[in-house]
């Protein structure tokens, strides 16, 4: 297990001369009550968000979350991320990955997902990626919705119409995935973007914590906890104490405030106008 960041409060980014967007984020795991090892890995640090859950075997599964968090830190240097430095960090993830996978039988690799802070013009946006059964959920004015899709066997039976959804946790090959960073292939996330708003607040998590916890309880663990340290904190434990069947980690991220320039232009005399 790998854990790069640690929890921060009221970081502001700036955007332009008078906009800025302000976060608060906070990351937790745990090895939980069966396994032996914990092959989750995470980096909770503007401008990266991100979950990895390792596979194949709690040497390599580790190495391989490890990977992926360890070339995407190295990536980001400056406040804001964009995709194809995402996906030259997973290139270079894979290639680690195969190394570590010599001489294992079942091959090596991992989930990952999560949120990049990324920049158009004077606007801060969140731009989602998955690869994976990880997940990553937003909480928008007391609503919460799955942002990222499962790639895996039974969101496919879903999506086709073949299994319902409530059945889809509890369905035989539930942990089968069809996508993962390793395995030889080429890393392709699914992206989805989301406009940086104040009071909007962010799930980064593996799957130890979605088997575990339904969607309201998930739901009233972000909603009861506003500190984001405490949220990422009490889901985790509540999903230990749910069963703990895997490894679980959750990472939360919060908007506390967007200024743009509109807003404070909005607030100042005329004589005190910034000059365009």
């Amino acid at each position: 297990m790998t854990q790069i960041g640690r929890p921060t409060t009221a970081h502001t980014i700036r955007l332009g001369d008078a906009s800025s967007v302000v976060l608060d984020w906070a990351g937790a795991t745990d090895v939980g009550l069966r396994r032996a090892h914990n092959e989750d890995s995470f980096v909770a640090r503007s401008p990266l968000f991100v979950v990895a859950d390792g596979m194949g075997g709690h040497s390599a599964g580790d190495v391989a979350s490890d990977a992926v968090v360890r070339r995407l830190d190295e990536s980001a240097t400056g406040d804001f991320f964009d995709t194809e430095s995402l996906e030259e960090a997973l290139r270079l993830a894979t290639d680690d990955i195969e190394v570590a996978a010599v001489g294992t039988e079942l091959g090596v690799g991992t989930t990952v997902t999560g949120a990049i802070l990324t920049r158009e013009g004077d606007s801060a946006y969140f731009t989602i990626f998955n690869v994976g059964d990880s997940r990553v959920y937003m909480l928008d004015s007391g609503l919460l919705s799955q942002v990222t899709v499962d790639h895996s066997v039974v969101q496919e039976m879903v999506a086709a119409g073949m299994l319902h959804p409530d059945d889809a946790e509890n369905h035989p090959d539930s942990n089968v995935i069809t996508k993962a960073i390793g395995f030889g292939a080429e890393p392709s996330p699914d992206y989805w973007r989301v406009p940086a708003r104040a009071g909007l607040r962010l799930l980064i998590c593996s799957d130890g914590l979605t088997k575990e916890l339904p969607t309201a309880a998930i739901a009233a663990g972000l909603a009861e906890h506003a500190d984001t340290e405490e949220a990422a904190t009490a889901l985790v434990a509540a999903a230990v104490a749910a069963g703990g069947r895997d490894n679980v980690t959750a990472v939360v991220v919060d908007v506390r405030k967007v200024v743009e320039k509109a807003d404070l232009e909005a607030t100042l005399p005329t004589d005190r106008l910034p000059r365009p």
